[in-house]
């Protein structure tokens, strides 16, 4: 059977995603792993379906993609992608909603677990010979501690889960879930966030990018957090005013972050984050476990293919209206 449609594939895929494509004859895909912007638009004219990671699908790949028929991501957030401009040419824009939330939230918890107990700081000394005399900050307990998790999607509630199974307090900003929700689940729902940022002994980041989002964490927002408070952002970079956070992080208001996200991927090796001391860092991979890979790349491919199929699975669609333009 001769091809019917071509697939643009970005980034590597998982034995589990590549043989559902590999069952149907009728898709010719092309894996083009991390391509500059210029070969990246180059590929787009005679394109059926794209299957992207953190490639901008902006109105410029979107006017030379006439045949699109389908935009899906390699993840669960949508900020890369035009969904506006999807819409008005009845694009389904798709995400892997229910694949990652475990591993995120889990290197949540890894991160939190490393700045209380300096893991990474103990091992150093250990290395250099240092056994016992630490003059560094002494180590923490999760245990009693506030935290504020702002975001209470899918990862943010695995994440105030666990924290309340270390034995945490926990509030939760999220003014786009019921707070009787957040009540019945244990959690205290906060309406204030300048607030209870000033009540937080940990705040960890959850929420999606969005104009509304942008740079939330910033010179207005760190002046009200609690001195000392530990800082975690495992869920976009441009939630935080970098330069901002480095500055708290310096005076102390901000004791120590750690960060798996930034503005600009991979960051600037002058970005002074990279270089203080109380700072933990990652390279945008906190969903990058084996097992969550797998359940990524299948539940990507199975996007392109239910689309091109004519019946794209309406909890994975962000822009659900295009869905009955399209039958």
């Amino acid at each position: 059977m001769a091809p019917r449609y071509r697939v643009l594939v970005t980034r590597p895929l998982s034995p589990e995603g590549m043989k559902l494509f590999e069952a149907r004859p009728d898709i010719a895909v092309e894996v083009v792993p991390g391509p500059d912007r210029k070969t990246f638009l180059a590929k787009l004219a005679d394109c059926d379906g794209l299957l992207v990671s953190l490639d901008k699908v902006d109105e410029e790949a979107l006017s030379i993609a006439p045949r699109l028929r389908v935009v899906a991501r390699f993840g669960v957030g949508y900020d890369t992608v035009d969904i506006a401009g999807c819409t008005r040419r009845r694009i389904p824009a798709m995400v892997v909603n229910g694949t990652n939330d475990l591993a995120v939230a889990e290197h949540a918890m890894m991160f939190m677990l490393n700045l209380a107990k300096r893991a990474q700081h103990y091992d150093a000394a250990v290395r250099a010979g240092r056994w016992r005399l630490d003059p560094g900050p002494a180590q923490g307990e999760l245990a009693g501690r506030t935290v504020l998790v702002v975001g209470y999607g899918r990862i943010g509630t695995r994440v105030a889960r666990y924290c309340t199974a270390f034995g945490m307090k926990v509030m939760v900003y999220d003014p786009y879930y019921a707070h009787p929700r957040i009540a019945a689940d244990g959690h205290m729902p906060v309406l204030d966030l300048a607030d209870a940022m000033g009540k937080a002994d940990v705040i960890t980041l959850h929420c999606p990018l969005s104009e509304e989002t942008k740079d939330l964490i910033n010179p207005r927002t760190i002046a009200a957090m609690k001195k000392g408070v530990w800082f975690i952002n495992t869920a976009r970079g441009g939630l935080v005013d970098e330069a901002a956070l480095a500055e708290g992080l310096r005076g102390g208001r901000i004791a120590v972050a750690a960060i798996d996200v930034f503005k600009q991927e991979p960051p600037d090796p002058a970005n002074p984050l990279l270089h203080l001391p109380n700072v933990l860092t990652s390279p945008h991979f906190a969903a990058g476990t084996v097992e969550c890979l797998a359940r990524m790349s299948h539940q990507a491919v199975k996007n392109v293919i239910d689309a091109l199929d004519g019946h794209p699975d309406p909890a994975m669609v962000i822009n659900g209206e295009v869905i009955g333009a399209n039958r």
